[in-house]
């Protein structure tokens, strides 16, 4: 859990200073057009800070790390969002500069799109593995048969007790 609060923390930390480097270099530049640099920050804090304190959350609650896709999602994941956010840096700055883009800048954010996407299904694959064994385990705990059997409409219940609506 220490590596995902420090995972948070850092991306916490690049948000801000992102947020500084868009305003810093576009009014040194004179700059007022829209450029990437100006969504980098909320990008790095939703996509890096946010996100890594919902694993934290997931993390407590059913142990997804267990897993050995954890760490292939960990590892795609940050990849693909340091090369994104990368990509976002070069291509903003590089508009607030008034210089063109190479083509390579858009074929690199692409691969760090699909870098983001693998590693949301690895997460979500690693969860989804994780989340019936522990309601197995509870359920277990609490001497109840099954954790979730269907009531007459079909519906989840636990141990067939009805669902509250």
């Amino acid at each position: 859990m220490r590596r995902i609060v420090n995972t948070a923390h850092l991306y916490m930390i690049v948000g801000l200073v992102s947020g500084l480097y868009y305003r810093e270099l576009t009014k040194a530049e004179d700059f007022t057009g829209d450029t990437q640099l100006a969504v980098v920050h909320t990008h790095v804090i939703a996509l890096g800070t946010l996100f890594f304190l919902v694993v934290l959350a997931l993390e407590k609650l059913f142990e997804p790390s267990g897993s050995p896709l954890f760490g292939w999602f960990y590892w795609t994941y940050n990849a693909g969002l340091a090369v994104t956010v990368v990509m976002m840096t070069v291509r903003g700055t590089l508009t607030v500069l008034g210089r063109s883009l190479p083509e390579a800048v858009g074929l690199v954010s692409g691969l760090g799109h699909i870098l983001l996407t693998a590693g949301l299904v690895l997460f979500f694959v690693a969860l989804g593995k994780c989340v019936p064994a522990r309601s197995a385990a509870r359920a277990a705990v609490a001497g109840r048969p099954s954790a979730v059997r269907a009531d007459a409409e079909g519906s989840p219940s636990a141990a067939g007790r009805p669902t509250v609506r």
